[in-house]
């Protein structure tokens, strides 16, 4: 993703998909707690739906929305850990598999997925 970007900004964009359909509006935003990177969205797939985290990288912001390279089944079908709160190394993990993205294992101490405009845990 565009590194630029402030990642608060992408908050209420629209999301679509890798075919220009509509999956929903960023919700939030999950920074790396190693390097303060942008990692992952949560997008509101619906008025009575859930939040479904897509990964940022290799997301573009093309005008004013965030396009997400991956089906809308997929993105519906992500693991959910609701949102609000830090992911664990372990759900993390579970969104790279879902998505088919390589990870090196990461330190079991490690931390991921802090909310933009937070401060890392420490």
């Amino acid at each position: 993703m565009q590194t630029d970007i402030d990642p608060r900004s992408l908050i209420g964009r629209k999301a679509y998909d890798r075919n220009g359909t509509k999956i929903g509006t960023v919700d939030e935003v999950y920074l790396d707690d190693a390097t303060g990177v942008p990692e992952w969205a949560a997008v509101r797939t619906g008025l009575f739906s859930r939040d479904a985290f897509v990964p940022l990288e290799p997301s573009k912001v093309v005008d004013d929305s965030l396009r997400v390279p991956y089906d809308r089944a997929l993105i519906r079908d992500a693991p959910d850990f609701g949102v609000g709160r830090h992911l664990s190394p372990e759900q993390e993990l579970q969104l790279y598999h879902h998505y088919g993205l390589d990870i090196a294992s990461p330190a079991p101490d490690r931390d991921f997925g802090h909310l933009a405009g937070e401060d890392p845990p420490s």
